[in-house]
């Protein structure tokens, strides 16, 4: 399938919200799917969190998104959610970077961000907590974990999670809640749930070695296309944006994982 027939497919499954309506309509729906994927692995739907992700949709809508109710956004680009915390200072709205971060780009989040989901590299680690013990506050952070085994994924391998974990309290301006994932771009829904069981293995593995080094133990894992299987799989946090505001110009693998 050509590109531009994955992003036609893409729009008719995922239309484009522009009104305060649609924005509550789109919520609603992949709320009440990530309660049902919760009601079948006998979960509580109330243990799991949507993040909706605004990343490439313009400021204008995204406004009209936060006047609908949404009060905390993802974006994977740094240099983006910088432009749109500054075009919407004047609402109330916290912003979560989800994607790769550059050491020269940890000013900028340790200025404004809620929350970072994406820290794989002790540099970032470093970078990110001199810069907020300098500004006083403390940031919420996710490890990220490359589950796929694919060289084009950021996050780090498996067998190091735990070394790396142990290595974090030397950092006190960064509290660890959970784990991050990506899982492979297939439409095989068997290899995307081994993504999701195995971050879920890992962070009981940390638990079982150290529950201090987990945080909450949360599992930021599953996008627009895969996380109700996420959500069976024990996901604590869903990252959707397609589902949400509406299909992209070009496909997720374009985005994932540069920042």
């Amino acid at each position: 399938m050509s590109k531009i027939e994955r992003v036609g497919e893409s729009a008719e499954r995922y239309p484009t919200a522009f009104t305060a309506a649609d924005f509550r309509a789109n919520v609603a729906d992949v709320r009440a799917r990530i309660d049902a994927a919760a009601e079948r692995a006998g979960r509580d739907p109330g243990e799991v969190h949507l993040l909706p992700v605004s990343k490439t949709v313009p400021t204008d809508r995204v406004r009209v998104a936060i006047d609908a109710g949404l009060r905390r956004l993802g974006e994977n680009k740094v240099q983006e959610a910088v432009r749109k915390h500054r075009e919407t200072a004047d609402l109330d709205v916290d912003w979560v970077v989800i994607g790769h971060l550059q050491t020269n780009k940890a000013r900028d989040v340790a200025s404004f961000a809620a929350e970072f989901q994406a820290l794989d590299r002790l540099r970032v680690a470093e970078a990110l907590d001199r810069r907020l013990q300098a500004a006083g506050r403390s940031l919420d952070v996710y490890v990220q974990v490359n589950t796929s085994a694919e060289d084009s994924k950021f996050g780090m391998p498996p067998e190091e999670l735990l070394d790396f974990l142990k290595a974090l309290p030397s950092y006190g301006a960064l509290r660890v809640r959970g784990l991050m994932t990506l899982a492979l771009l297939t439409p095989d829904d068997a290899r995307v749930r081994e993504c999701f069981a195995l971050l879920r293995t890992l962070r009981d593995r940390a638990r079982e070695e150290n529950p201090e080094l987990i945080g909450d133990g949360a599992l930021s894992m599953g996008m627009s296309g895969d996380y109700e299987i996420a959500v069976e799989e024990g996901a604590t946090c869903v990252r959707v944006g397609q589902a949400i505001f509406g299909a992209r110009a070009v496909p997720d693998s374009h985005y994932w994982p540069e920042s």
